[in-house]
């Protein structure tokens, strides 16, 4: 239906209609212009990252071989007031071997918006290394020699003094150029998109970073939309609000050490036997009080949930002026699984993943993998340089982090992650690799909340907790059981709150935001920058369609998510992790709510391959051809 606020023509739309093709080995750079059928059916960011991904990579490409594509996406709302501050990259993941994508905020995507463009596709692999750079409707590669083997916030802080303040980076640092599979691309001197080793993409093909200049400040910037921006804005929920903003996702750290959420010791203890001090030392207010300057927020963000550093004072650790507060994924895969709770050293270890650009939560998990392993005398002094790996031991991480940027004796192995490590170093070791389907696990843990449990196996991200969001006010997500314990009847219930999610994403709206916002009144955003006259239930459509033509991806490419293999710690099947604190004795019922999500999505119990009908219904008949030969 149309809504007051889209009455009439929209003169300025919030896509550009323009998007980036470039071809790294010829150096070719192409216009294109996708018609606006795409955006209604895929919005932006990963939903027509998928559309592309499927058309434009050939089955079985290699993951880091030159027919893979890098795709850089804004979402719809990216650039324009209402809600949008995220952009995706988009790619074949060498981490898993299938579909792949991965999350940024900061200001790149707002920016590539402003300078012109919806989205950037390259293929190929360039001889030398290269940055791409856009001002406006010039575009051109450049030579990137001299900047290979920086960091990326310094490669960034470079950048922008060569082409000026209103220059936006997306980079890699050593990790993405040295082809670790948990490496990813930064932007905002340290907001990373970081899963699905996109990094290592980046880096295959010789691309060290794209610089993005505005044009402008805004895109459909009208007295409608402001007026809808501050409509919403006063229906945001505000406590929520106040605490991101205070202490943003760093503040539920304690709480989640422990009540269960976090998992412990490479998910092998548990928080109130482990942690139970160390927890209350790295709450909210201990990173905060005298360690943070200012707030921070991304592009145009109304909330502002990070903040920036003053400079170090303390010597160990010594992470520079305006460093990001590290969010709950850093303070959980460094703090709660490796049981360190010093908030200078957690900053630190957190500024040096964004500086080598390594995904915070691989990077926190392979070195929990690897003080067990040494734990267990899997691996010894030897193979760590004399470096002794022990809990507690803030020099043990941060030493082992930094050898894993360089790649340095066994350090090197888990620098692509738990699988590999674990299949490399063999004696036992891959008992210790907490990963699904390659990707390591975040920091919830299912048994607290099932729905975790079917995103992370089945999800064709594997190991992916921003996938599911069971937003009430949308009033599109049918009620999960309350009883955490109880897992019938969850299908129906993921698999709506699992679409509303694909359309947050693809909308480049973020996901704290949209829990505090009324969810509902999303299709008039999309309509107020459009002139569309979508309604909620052809959004949550969309949402199926892109949830269909990404499992349809990783089915093609042979994944079967069905038959990934999940650690016996993270279902309750061994109860090193359940033997006290409040998830004593929880065991997951697998089989149920794996069934149920597939049934409810209608996709196959065995292989997950979505029906022919279902493909159809979403308007995939293409997709169904190709899949049901």
């Amino acid at each position: 239906m149309t809504t007051a606020a889209t009455s009439g023509a929209v003169m300025e739309k919030g896509y550009t209609g323009k998007m980036l093709s470039v071809d790294l080995t010829s150096g070719e750079v192409t216009v294109e212009r996708p018609p606006e059928s795409l955006y209604r059916q895929y919005l932006g960011g990963y939903g027509i990252g998928a559309r592309m991904l499927w058309d434009r990579v050939p089955a079985g490409a290699a993951p880091l071989g030159p027919e893979n594509m890098l795709g850089m996406f804004a979402g719809l709302l990216t650039g324009t007031p209402l809600f949008g501050q995220r952009w995706q990259v988009v790619c074949k993941s060498p981490l898993t071997g299938g579909w792949g994508d991965a999350n940024c905020g900061g200001d790149f995507g707002g920016v590539l918006k402003l300078a012109g463009w919806d989205g950037i596709m390259f293929f190929g692999k360039a001889t030398t290394p290269k940055y791409l750079l856009i001002e406006g409707d010039k575009v051109e590669l450049r030579d990137a020699t001299d900047q290979w083997g920086t960091g990326a916030i310094e490669n960034e802080t470079f950048l922008k003094a060569r082409h000026g303040k209103r220059a936006s980076v997306a980079n890699i640092g050593q990790a993405g150029e040295s082809l670790s599979l948990i490496s990813g691309v930064c932007n905002d001197h340290g907001r990373l998109a970081a899963r699905s080793g996109v990094g290592a993409v980046m880096g295959s093909k010789n691309l060290k970073a794209v610089v993005a200049v505005a044009e402008r400040k805004i895109i459909s910037q009208t007295p409608e939309t402001i007026k809808l921006l501050r409509e919403n804005l006063d229906d945001f929920v505000k406590p929520l609000k106040d605490f991101f903003h205070t202490f943003g996702t760093t503040g539920i750290t304690t709480g989640s050490a422990l009540n269960g959420d976090s998992p412990v010791k490479n998910w092998g203890g548990v928080g109130l036997v482990d942690f139970a001090e160390g927890a209350q030392a790295i709450n909210g207010m201990s990173v905060i009080k005298g360690l943070m300057e200012k707030s921070y927020g991304c592009w145009h963000c109304p909330v502002a949930c990070g903040a920036e550093s003053v400079e170090s004072k303390n010597e160990k650790y010594p992470y520079p002026h305006h460093t990001h507060r590290p969010e709950y994924e850093a303070m959980g895969a460094f703090g709660t699984m490796n049981l360190m709770a010093d908030p200078d050293a957690l900053i630190y270890a957190n500024h040096l993943c964004n500086e080598y650009g390594f995904d915070v939560i691989s990077a926190g998990g392979a070195i929990s993998m690897a003080i067990e392993c040494y734990q267990q005398g899997i691996i010894t002094k030897e193979d760590t340089d004399g470096l002794e790996l022990n809990w507690r031991s803030d020099e043990a991480v941060i030493g082992f982090l930094k050898m894993m940027a360089t790649r340095q004796n066994i350090a090197g192995v888990f620098a692509d992650g738990v699988k590999v490590a674990g299949e490399k170093i063999g004696r036992g070791a891959d008992k210790f690799a907490m990963h699904i389907g390659g990707q390591e696990l975040p920091m919830h843990d299912p048994k607290l909340q099932p729905e975790y449990y079917t995103t992370y196996k089945l999800d064709p991200t594997p190991g992916r907790h921003t996938q599911y969001e069971g937003n009430k006010r949308l009033g599109k997500v049918p009620p999960a059981p309350k009883d955490f314990k109880d897992y019938a009847n969850r299908g129906e219930h993921h698999k709506a709150a699992s679409e509303f999610m694909h359309v947050v994403n693809s909308g480049g709206m973020c996901q704290f935001i949209m829990m505090m916002a009324n969810t509902a009144k999303m299709p008039e955003w999309f309509n107020a920058v459009t002139g569309w006259d979508m309604d909620i239930d052809e959004m949550m459509v969309v949402g199926e369609r892109i949830a269909n033509l990404r499992m349809a991806y990783e089915v093609r490419e042979g994944g079967n998510p069905r038959a990934r293999a999940v650690p016996t710690r993270v279902t309750g099947e061994t109860t090193e992790a359940t033997h006290a604190g409040p998830l004593q004795g929880v065991k997951l019922d697998t089989e149920t709510l794996e069934l149920d999500f597939l049934k409810a999505c209608d996709w196959d119990a065995k292989t997950t391959k979505p029906s022919r009908a279902k493909l159809e219904s979403v308007g995939l008949p293409e997709v169904a051809a190709a899949l049901h030969r």
